[in-house]
């Protein structure tokens, strides 16, 4: 069987322990460093898997949250579909904990 390697991207969860909620909490922190990046960037930075991602970027969060690369990045084998156990639904992960509760990242809001 082949191995797929594949990432967890932990920065929403990293972000809410250290009291960050909303997206845009972390826009100041980049500017400073020197990083200007829209509010959809951060939005989709905060939101989903990044596929590419600026080394600039990366030590900036790290800088930001006092954090690993380890820690936002961590390295997973994505094998085959597992089959489903008894009473378990299909595409569930079965004991998984999501790690920040009912915490999610709230929407930028634009104002002039």
């Amino acid at each position: 069987m082949t191995v797929k390697l594949d990432y967890t991207w932990n920065l929403r969860e990293i972000m809410a322990t250290r009291g960050m909620f909303n997206t845009t909490d972390i826009r100041p922190h980049l500017i400073d460093r020197g990083i200007t990046l829209s509010p959809t960037q951060i939005w989709r930075l905060v939101t989903e898997k990044p596929e590419r991602l600026s080394l600039k970027i990366l030590v900036a969060l790290m800088d930001i949250l006092d954090c690993r690369m380890e820690e936002l990045i961590v390295p997973v084998a994505a094998t085959a579909r597992r089959a489903t156990a008894v009473g378990e639904s299909p595409g569930t992960d079965a004991g998984r904990e999501s790690g920040v509760g009912t915490f999610r990242p709230k929407r930028a809001r634009i104002t002039d």
